[in-house]
């Protein structure tokens, strides 16, 4: 898998767990929320989540992203071969 593929699959399944924690959480997260806590703009988490992304986040960011959605960091990495 090269950068690109992974920066994609992270971006995928970013969008799933946000989606998710929305289904069982009365105070929903959308992409403007989340790059608000994140202090990133919401282009780059409407970018990563729709696959139009050419960057990645640091691995800073993905910490805080798990964080934020209750989510164990590894569960971003689903569907690595």
């Amino acid at each position: 898998m090269n950068k690109q593929e992974l920066n994609k699959l992270i971006g995928k399944n970013i969008k799933k767990y946000r989606l998710l924690y929305n289904t069982k959480n009365k105070d929903k997260i959308t992409q403007a929320k989340l790059s608000e806590k994140l202090g990133v703009n919401v282009s780059l988490i409407g970018a990563l989540e729709s696959n139009n992304s050419t960057q990645g986040l640091s691995i800073y960011n993905l910490y805080q992203i798990s964080k934020i959605l209750n989510v164990r960091i590894d569960k971003f990495f689903e569907g690595v071969d």
